[in-house]
């Protein structure tokens, strides 16, 4: 489980004129094609005949059991989503470089006879300011702390590994969780990172993600990824989500 796939991790954010023309297109290929729901959903595709976008974890686990999907399959299909879906949107700001070899050793247990639970082999995204000791970063989204590393894995996410979760990846967020100033940032800035950018509204291009919270959503809309995030007062939120 410890072997790494070799797979782009960091999600350039940078603005280039090639980047500019392509994201460009695809807004407009969205607008001329039935709204942004109308391309999300273009932009799936079924793994082995099995549709992963709309399905629960419930059904997951069922098609995984029956052997129509692989965890391994299902992590793969979420990459891909998240690639294609990531340069107009700015949701996620990395993913994780093992998730394919450790979406592949659950397999591997699975096979034998081994399921932990009914999170065995399902993607998480993860908010970027919760601590997880592997080869992504935790930054809250500021480029301040980028190349440290945390001392261990934050408690959800040990339980969360212990109960056969893939952490996927990062998502982007409001930098520092929104605290950054006294100045007010509503709602220009709410979800602008310095390592993600600005995350963008899935059901309105020209508005804004509204932090955090909207953050569910952007999941529910593009990558179908289930999610799990820290709130500012504290609280755990996690939340079981598909398009």
């Amino acid at each position: 489980m410890n072997k790494q796939d070799t797979h782009r991790t960091d999600l350039d954010h940078s603005v280039t004129r090639r980047k500019f023309v392509g994201t460009t297109a695809l807004g407009s290929a969205a607008l001329l094609t039935g709204g942004l729901t109308s391309l999300l959903r273009q932009s799936a595709s079924a793994i082995g005949g099995f549709d992963f976008i709309e399905a629960t974890i419930s059904q997951l686990q069922a098609a995984m059991a029956s052997g129509q999907l692989t965890s391994r399959e299902l992590t793969l299909g979420y990459i891909s989503r998240i690639q294609s879906l990531n340069p107009l949107l700015h949701s996620v700001i990395e993913v994780n470089p093992n998730a394919l070899a450790i979406a592949a050793g659950l397999d591997n247990e699975r096979r034998n006879g081994h399921v932990r639970g009914p999170l065995h082999g399902i993607p998480l995204l993860v908010k970027d300011n919760i601590a997880t000791d592997d080869q992504m970063q935790t930054t809250a989204g500021s480029l301040a702390i980028y190349g440290s590393h945390v001392p261990g894995d934050a408690v959800i996410i040990q339980r969360l590994r212990e109960a056969g979760a893939v952490i996927l990846g990062k998502a982007n967020l409001g930098e520092w969780a929104n605290f950054r100033s006294f100045i007010p940032v509503y709602p220009l800035a709410v979800g602008w990172s310095a390592r993600g950018g600005n995350t963008i509204n899935a059901y309105d291009l020209s508005y804004t993600s509204w932090g955090s919270q909207f953050w569910f959503g952007q999941r529910r809309c593009c990558e179908s990824v289930r999610s799990c995030h820290w709130d500012r007062d504290g609280r755990v939120n996690y939340r079981t989500v598909r398009s």
